[in-house]
């Protein structure tokens, strides 16, 4: 009983990759171009999100900067601490405001797309002239509709928390390889 929910759970989450994988390749292409487009110009990249999120958008804060598959020089991204004093929904846009600048980048993850804080960072993100990428599930919900057209959504379409952060993981590797690939060229990953 136990080996065969297992077994689903890698079935469901194979099965939702294969699926999104069309769907999802276009705005996570639109998703490289914004990064290598503020990276290039000398801007940096903010990630930010709330529980599992923020562990992602520290992971993806690392691969900037350290890399990821291959050797390169640091590419300029910080998470957003999620700051436990004062007003929470506040808590990602007042960096935001403080270190953001015209074509840097808030990249907000979030499985609803309605997080307060997530919603303040946009908010705050549009002020500063940045765009903004959004990973979110299914429909994106109220942060989907605060995009401007110059902003990307990566909508996983899926209702599930659990696989929502699955994909929202490869989709974090392959914002990495598209923007390592257009920096640095083709080549094969050594395994």
């Amino acid at each position: 009983m136990l080996e065969q929910r297992i077994q689903q759970h890698f079935i469901d989450s194979a099965d939702l990759k294969y699926q999104a994988a069309q769907a999802l390749s276009q705005p996570i292409a639109a998703a490289v171009q914004a990064v290598l487009a503020c990276v290039t110009s000398g801007g940096k990249v903010l990630a930010c999100g709330n529980g599992p999120a923020a562990a992602q958008a520290q992971q993806f804060a690392a691969f900037c900067v350290a890399g990821f598959e291959r050797e390169r020089p640091g590419l300029a991204a910080l998470a957003l601490p999620i700051d436990v004093a004062g007003d929470a929904a506040q808590q990602f846009a007042r960096p935001v405001r403080a270190l953001g600048q015209a074509g840097d980048v808030l990249l907000a993850l979030t499985v609803t797309g309605n997080d307060a804080n997530l919603l303040a960072a946009a908010e705050a993100a549009h002020e500063r002239d940045m765009s903004v990428v959004v990973l979110a599930g299914r429909t994106g919900g109220k942060l989907a509709a605060l995009l401007r057209e110059t902003d990307v959504l990566i909508s996983v379409p899926h209702d599930r928390a659990a696989r929502v952060r699955e994909v929202h993981a490869l989709v974090l590797h392959c914002l990495c390889d598209g923007v390592d690939t257009q920096l640095l060229g083709e080549q094969e990953i050594p395994l």
